[in-house]
């Protein structure tokens, strides 16, 4: 079964969240390495392994809060309701935690129904 390629969904830094365009691609390693935006890949047409969703990324290295305080939106709310965003920070991580752990399931999960055969067109919607 033939198939489109898949969508590339990527992390971009902005300069309104305090970062210096040209520091884009450090943040990005950052976002990677703290969890906040893991690498993965779906590919179900090419699985030949069974095994469609594969995780490109290592565990996270850094905590969540060492990323987001260098972004202004982050560190300025830290500055101004510290309690709101130590408790912001601690939900955040839970769910990058989370997120590892439903993504590795997901890469350890084997297609096991084959492919269904092409199918032909469906027949026109009647006119309303």
């Amino acid at each position: 079964m033939g198939g489109a390629g898949s969508p590339i969904v990527a992390y971009a830094s902005c300069i309104s969240h305090g970062i210096d365009v040209g520091q884009s691609m450090e943040r990005q390693k950052a976002a990677v390495g703290s969890g906040y935006w893991p690498l993965y890949r779906v590919q179900p047409q090419t699985a030949a392994d069974g095994h469609p969703l594969h995780l490109d990324s290592r565990a996270p290295t850094t905590p969540y809060r060492d990323f987001a305080m260098r972004e202004a939106r982050f560190a300025t709310l830290a500055r101004s309701q510290p309690e709101v965003s130590e408790e912001l920070m601690a939900l955040a991580q839970g769910d990058i935690d989370e997120r590892r752990r439903l993504c590795e399931q997901l890469a350890g999960v084997e297609r096991s129904i084959a492919d269904p055969p092409d199918s032909p067109d469906p027949p026109d919607a009647p006119d309303a």
